[in-house]
């Protein structure tokens, strides 16, 4: 009897290849709904104080430069940081050489400290830096999203317009990687005397379908759709990419380029990866920027 009723509940074994089937849907599963909640983490690596290196004197020293701790509300009440880097003149007398002003959003990772030496590369061109570390960066309060952060680019634009008292025609908006997207979506809204975009892509499902082909676009949740909005810019605007490019493809560049107003110019840097771009062109890098602050002030074509 035992033995009978043994045998009538037990259930035919599933073939081999349908067990696997429901594992790797399991697997596939879980690891979507992991990145889908954990979204923000993949994309936004802060580095927050203490982390970095904040002593703006000890900084400034020996760079021909004066460099000012800003701190400053955005309208849902997070004080932000960022970093003022003046070139001084020749005569010591501290007053900046250029009336020009690149208001610089940096890539996802790190913090503004950390990219010192290019402020100091940048300032030689010469312009003023402005670099804003945003929400849960460094020393700027709150956690890093995606409205968040296009919040903070435009309370950075306010701060040095009315508190920094800077006319919209000395600012040049300018964005690494990530920051590329916070620049598009503020030169969007106001009207910069230019638009740097180095690096960056059209959008965040874009980037994901590339590195990682297996997450359905319609779950992600971070837009930050430049492709989208770089055609409303009212402004000359400039795009800098590589073929070598490791993070971001090449292809990205050239599509926010082509999706541009007339005013544009496209700038390649070759064999340069991600972070390599101002390492790798070198002069003729910094002599392209200064080439487009300059036209910047008097108009300028489409450029190749």
């Amino acid at each position: 009897m035992t033995g009978s009723r043994w045998m009538l509940d037990r259930r035919p074994r599933r073939p081999w290849w349908v067990r696997f089937a429901i594992s790797a849907i399991a697997i596939w599963a879980t690891i979507i709904i992991t990145m889908v909640i954990f979204e923000e983490s993949l994309i936004f690596f802060p580095d927050r104080y203490p982390g970095g290196f904040w002593d703006v004197e000890a900084v400034a020293r020996g760079s021909g430069t004066s460099v000012e701790d800003c701190f400053f509300p955005t309208s849902d009440g997070k004080r932000l940081h960022a970093w003022w880097c003046r070139p001084r003149t020749a005569g010591g007398g501290g007053q900046p050489t250029t009336e020009m002003v690149l208001l610089w959003f940096h890539g996802n990772a790190g913090n503004l400290s950390q990219r010192s030496e290019l402020m100091f590369a940048l300032a030689g061109i010469p312009a003023q830096v402005f670099i804003v570390d945003y929400r849960g960066y460094g020393r700027s309060e709150g956690r890093p999203s995606e409205n968040g952060l296009l919040r903070d680019a435009r309370a950075s634009w306010r701060y040095l317009r009315e508190d920094g008292g800077v006319d919209a025609e000395r600012i040049v908006i300018f964005g690494k990687s990530l920051g590329g997207a916070v620049a598009v979506d503020l030169a969007e809204e106001v009207t910069p005397a230019g638009l740097i975009v180095e690096s960056s892509f059209v959008s965040v499902p874009d980037m994901a379908s590339h590195h990682y082909p297996f997450v359905p676009r319609w779950m992600i949740r971070t837009k930050l759709d430049s492709r989208s909005k770089i055609g409303g810019v009212k402004c000359p605007v400039m795009v800098i990419h590589s073929r070598a490019d490791e993070i971001v493809p090449y292809e990205h560049g050239r599509l926010l380029f082509d999706a541009a107003p007339a005013d544009k110019r496209f700038y390649e840097v070759e064999n340069a990866g991600h972070n390599e771009l101002w390492l790798v062109g070198g002069e003729e890098y910094f002599s392209a920027l200064r080439g487009f602050l300059l036209d910047c002030r008097g108009g300028s074509g489409e450029k190749e």
